[in-house]
């Protein structure tokens, strides 16, 4: 088909992405003007980020008592012999791979808990482009799992309509005699009002719902960054049976944390690029997981080139990989990631990207960097993350940081984490002018929820410029422009400017 032909396809459908009345969607106040933060005044940029993740843990605990069912049923689940399975997409999906790591890592009883996420576990490091706009793919991989009547799901969703996580909640409603649990970060009223799927699910008496509104993102539409953090933070009270004592410590540790230490390492790892080098991120086992999200995280985010696959590569190459110093082979580094075997898909239809022989392609293990060494075009930095009994250190060339806390519970250490490396890597993107003040002018429409965005970003820049454009002018003007972009290019502003010279 021609653009023509794809715009009106993606118009026909359009009513049910348009997403723009979200929250997590918008612009949030205290960001605009972000990346130029990012160059000349991080104190200031760090401050703000800072006081955002603060508010996060404020809304978390105005809502724990929601939290007390969700708790009650996880226990009920285990002592009656079920199993409880982490459902997400995307970061969500990641978050609830996490939190199955984790378990696996502390607690005896490791084949309680199964997390899967939209795409199987090849979808952790390399984004599975379209795969979360279809529900039946969440039911048949729910169902694949072995999901019984007894069983409980616990769905994780950013926005609250993402396809996927909606088709396996209702099929958990229609399966287990145990409602599941359905948590997102929209209101209610917006997201019945935007999104058909969505109400549907707030209305099916037989989903429980836990609704965490967090507001904008620091940087907009970026998901990755509070929404998931307060949806791993809620699903993971319920999970490990924690209580408002452990959510007001881990608060005090993010009030301690002086976030003004990720200033040097924002400012190093950007020269590292800005001189034609790369990242090697090179982790211990125990944090490696969250170390690879925020990693992963990046390319869709900011258009990066994502990480290679030793079996198909080109002559293209990621920024930044992540490699596990403690695994000398490609399966002992999934397994000792992961806590256990990886889980893939082998559908005939999606195998090309999502079976385990893909997923081996990508090299974690410690001969990474001296395979890297034979193709990229500069020399892989080495950013080290070791764990401390009570904490973690950091390691880039000659700065080096132990960040340590009242708390030594994993759970705790990879939320923190989390945090500081999401902040870490916003602002290094910023500084490499891979977003316009809090815009993601990078975003690659890989699915009908980015495509609305892309669309969206592109009338919020012509409307500062006091210029105004349909909609639907601006969608033919995206696919036409996605005949010729390549993934070198700002996609956002490349239609902008298309748009202006017309």
């Amino acid at each position: 088909m021609n653009h023509k032909e794809l715009a009106k396809k993606f118009l026909e459908i359009s009513h049910d992405f348009k997403l723009g009345d979200l929250p997590t969607e918008g612009q949030h106040p205290k960001t605009i003007g972000l990346s130029q933060w990012s160059k000349s005044n991080l104190p200031l940029a760090l401050d703000n980020i800072k006081q955002i993740e603060q508010e996060v843990l404020e809304v978390l605990k105005a809502k724990f008592g929601e939290l007390n069912s969700l708790k009650q049923e996880i226990r009920d689940t285990f002592e009656t012999g079920g199993r409880v399975f982490l459902c997400g997409c995307g970061a969500t999906g990641r978050l609830s791979l996490c939190l199955e790591t984790i378990w696996k890592k502390t607690q005896k009883s490791k084949e309680s808990v199964l997390s899967f996420m939209a795409g199987g576990d090849v979808a952790l490091i390399h984004s599975i482009e379209n795969f979360e706009d279809f529900p039946q793919y969440g039911s048949r991989q729910l169902l694949e799992l072995g999901f019984g009547e007894n069983d409980l799901l616990i769905s994780t969703t950013e926005g609250g309509e993402t396809p996927f996580v909606i088709g396996a909640t209702e099929q958990a409603a229609q399966t287990s005699k145990r409602r599941p649990y359905f948590l997102y970060c929209n209101p209610d009223d917006i997201l019945s009002s935007v999104a058909l799927r969505s109400k549907k699910v707030i209305e099916n008496k037989n989903i429980e719902k836990i609704n965490l509104t967090v507001s904008q993102m620091v940087l907009a539409g970026s998901t990755r960054m509070q929404a998931s953090t307060i949806l791993m933070l809620a699903a993971g009270i319920g999970l490990f049976n924690l209580d408002e004592m452990w959510l007001n410590n881990l608060s005090e540790n993010i009030d301690n944390l002086n976030f003004h230490d990720l200033e040097d390492f924002i400012i190093e790892e950007s020269k590292i690029y800005q001189s034609g080098d790369s990242v090697l991120y090179l982790s211990c086992d125990e944090l490696a997981i969250s170390v690879l999200t925020d990693t992963t995280e990046r390319s869709p985010t900011f258009s990066l080139i994502s990480f290679e696959n030793m079996q198909s590569r080109t002559s293209d190459y990621s920024l930044c990989y992540l490699s596990l110093k403690s695994s000398s082979s490609i399966d002992e580094a999934w397994s000792k990631l992961l806590e256990r075997p990886p889980r893939c898909l082998e559908w005939s239809e999606t195998k090309e990207q999502t079976s385990l022989s893909r997923l081996k392609g990508f090299n974690i293990s410690n001969g990474l960097f001296n395979q890297r060494a034979d193709y990229i075009n500069g020399k892989d930095q080495l950013f080290e993350i070791e764990f401390l009994q009570d904490g973690f250190h950091f390691k880039l060339n000659e700065l080096s940081k132990d960040w340590r806390f009242n708390s030594t519970d994993l759970l705790a250490k990879h939320v923190l984490l989390k945090v500081l490396l999401n902040t870490h890597s916003t602002l290094v993107m910023g500084r490499l002018d891979r977003y316009s003040s809090n815009i993601m002018t990078w975003v690659r429409p890989s699915n009908n929820k980015l495509i609305d965005r892309t669309i969206r970003y592109v009338q919020i820049l012509l409307k500062e410029k006091g210029i105004s454009k349909e909609y639907d002018e601006i969608c033919y003007e995206l696919f036409k422009q996605l005949e010729s972009a390549s993934r070198s290019e700002a996609l956002v502003l490349k239609v902008y400017n298309a748009i202006l010279e017309s």
